[in-house]
């Protein structure tokens, strides 16, 4: 399950060629956000399969938590490369006016979910019909208010979400937000009933999710090093969803002894079927692909929904230098 949205910002972008010398046999670590678990999984190959190697790269993976701020270690540099949330971290940055650069979107479609009892809604607009909806006090400001404003949803239908599950099985006309490779899946465990799951990014919430960011400074100082650890997160992401994954399952069982196989087994169909991190732009452009137009959407959306204020220059918050160019393709499964 992936942290709130964490406030970072971007200055200078430089541009990126081939990869030097320099570049090799340079030790960096990357933090998650969240303990280790399949929706990590493309890092988690690079490092299993050699991927990182083959560029020169001796990546070490550190799990987040919650009682983990890879992020802070990232600002203090104390750390290379860090997994931040999504698009509004790239929003929020240029408020806080913090260095970072987001050089990579993992998931083209941002996992949350409001999820029900079977039968309850026929579609995302039939959820305002629901009585309740348990909702984080990070989702009011976030997507809860999106959803108000496009959908119209009212803000007595929100319920505080603990994030426990019991409110939503006891409830049968009351939803629950959840991450789709996740929540579901223990609601069935638990409850014995398949849930319905409605995925907010097809009904509009266009955010980029599970983006890899970097201070400024290193790709000013190092423009090799973050272009071998994209391309290689790529290269990563393709071969962990569609090619041999085993060495990358028990390195993240190794990481989260909790993790199983079945739950890993679970949320890799669940981001295949969904397109979380291959569809629209990806099948051209290569896993991990940012557009402008696309972040620029987004934004129009939350300054409609009064999340972010109107007039915030994004432009150095994130860069696509090292996206966009079709690494990995070759990679899938032949159709």
């Amino acid at each position: 399950m992936p942290t709130p949205m964490r406030l970072f910002l971007s200055t200078a972008i430089v541009a990126v060629g081939a990869i030097p010398a320099a570049a090799q046999n340079a030790a960096v670590t990357f933090g998650t956000n969240w303990v280790a678990q399949a929706e990590h999984g493309g890092f988690y190959q690079s490092v299993a399969d050699g991927t990182y190697a083959a560029c020169g790269l001796d990546v070490t993976i550190v799990p987040g938590g919650p009682q983990v701020n890879n992020r802070a270690l990232l600002l203090a540099g104390q750390m290379d490369f860090h997994m931040g949330g999504s698009t509004l971290d790239t929003i929020a940055a240029v408020q806080e006016g913090v260095p970072v650069v987001a050089v990579m979107a993992s998931f083209q479609k941002d996992p949350q979910v409001i999820i029900t009892h079977p039968g309850k809604a026929a579609s995302f607009a039939d959820l305002t019909k629901l009585d309740k909806i348990l909702i984080s006090d990070g989702g009011v400001l976030t997507f809860w208010a999106w959803m108000q404003k496009a959908y119209g949803f009212k803000p007595e239908q929100r319920e505080v979400y603990t994030f426990s599950a019991a409110p939503l099985i006891a409830n049968e006309t009351w939803g629950m937000q959840g991450y789709l490779t996740s929540e579901p899946y223990f609601v069935e465990k638990e409850a014995g009933f398949k849930p319905d799951v409605f995925l907010i990014a097809d009904a509009g919430y266009t955010a980029y999710s599970t983006t890899v960011e970097v201070m400024a400074e290193t790709i000013a100082n190092r423009p090799e090093v973050v272009k071998c650890f994209v391309e290689g997160s790529i290269k990563g992401w393709a071969n962990f969803l569609y090619n041999d994954n085993a060495a990358a399952i028990e390195l993240i069982k190794k990481d989260n002894p909790e993790m199983t196989d079945e739950a890993i087994a679970y949320s890799i169909e669940a981001m295949k079927t969904n397109g979380i991190v291959d569809s629209g732009d990806t099948l051209t452009m290569g896993i991990g692909a940012m557009t402008d137009a696309k972040v620029q959407d987004f934004y129009a959306k939350m300054v409609d929904a009064g999340v972010v204020p109107a007039g915030l220059d994004l432009s150095a918050a994130y860069t696509t230098q090292f996206v966009n160019q079709g690494v990995g393709n070759d990679l899938r499964p032949a159709e």
